[in-house]
């Protein structure tokens, strides 16, 4: 069971996908709302939302607006979780002549692992929106990567697909650059749906698919699974939520081991596919930033 919002008469409709891929609309305001009532009555929001759909009028998925499936009031994301992650970070920072260790092995090997800030609600776009390039950078790629939906105590309430879009040559340059690199407007894509935690027996078993297009040509084409992780979900969430305040519906991406090659970079209307099966694929186009095309006229 997969829970989404799309437009209905200008507002977002949250809902519940059957397996069939039918959708069943959900008497909630919110995401947080559901499982706010979830707690009330002491049952699971599987349970409810599987209830409601069972008895709900329900219309196809072909053809529904779908937004974010949340309004996430924090995106934070981790970094260097994977080992083709530090390959790419050494890479970037040796310029890469890879002839050194860099700070990104130590943090790979250390205890604590890289958290830090991606994006807010009003940064954070969701299936069918553009993503931006940023204006001042030359080698931009997509990171896709599984997202944790907490409370604010750090319980993973679903699992969602996340893009955390990065600019390599800002981030190679100083690794002070890092905010620069990673949060500008719509640099940050979730969704096409959460899947309640409850409904998932082991979230290693996630498959994690990268597709990019030009001019509807596949030009890139990733797979990774969330079992190649050097650290476990838990100990992500635990240094985030760690002597910090967490909001309800916050959500952590916790790494890509999807990278396009060190040659390749992002262009205006390229089309960017993350698809986690049983999630389902988030599509985003990919818009030079306003900046970014004034710079290009010259």
């Amino acid at each position: 069971m997969r829970i989404i919002r799309y437009l209905k008469e200008n507002a977002k409709q949250l809902a519940a996908v059957t397996n069939e891929n039918e959708v069943a609309d959900l008497p909630f305001n919110d995401f947080m709302s559901l499982i706010d009532k979830a707690r009330e009555n002491d049952k699971t929001a599987f349970d409810i939302v599987k209830q409601i759909a069972a008895e709900a009028e329900k219309q196809p998925l072909d053809g529904l607006q779908l937004t974010t499936p949340i309004e996430a009031p924090e995106v934070w994301a981790s970094g260097v979780t994977y080992k083709k992650s530090r390959e790419a970070r050494n890479y970037e920072a040796t310029q890469g002549k890879l002839d050194r260790e860099t700070f990104y092995d130590k943090v790979y090997d250390a205890v604590r692992p890289e958290i830090f800030f991606k994006s807010t609600a009003a940064r954070t776009v969701g299936p069918n929106d553009p993503v931006y390039l940023r204006s001042d950078s030359n080698w931009q790629i997509p990171e896709p990567e599984l997202g944790l939906v907490i409370d604010k105590e750090g319980n993973v309430l679903g699992y969602t697909a996340g893009n955390d879009m990065s600019c390599r040559d800002i981030e190679g340059e100083n690794p002070l650059y890092l905010p620069q690199a990673k949060v500008w407007k719509n640099s940050c894509s979730i969704g096409p749906a959460i899947v309640l935690a409850e409904a998932v027996s082991d979230p290693y078993e996630f498959q994690i698919i990268c597709r990019i297009y030009r001019d509807e040509e596949l030009v890139f084409y990733g797979d990774a699974q969330v079992n190649q992780l050097k650290r476990t979900l838990d100990e992500l969430v635990h240094y985030l939520v760690l002597d910090n305040d967490i909001f309800d519906g916050t959500v952590l991406l916790t790494g890509t081991c999807v990278v396009p090659p060190n040659e390749f970079t992002l262009a205006e209307n390229d089309r960017i596919e993350i698809e986690i099966p049983g999630i389902g694929v988030l599509n985003n186009p990919v818009v030079q930033s306003e900046k970014a095309r004034q710079a290009a006229k010259g």
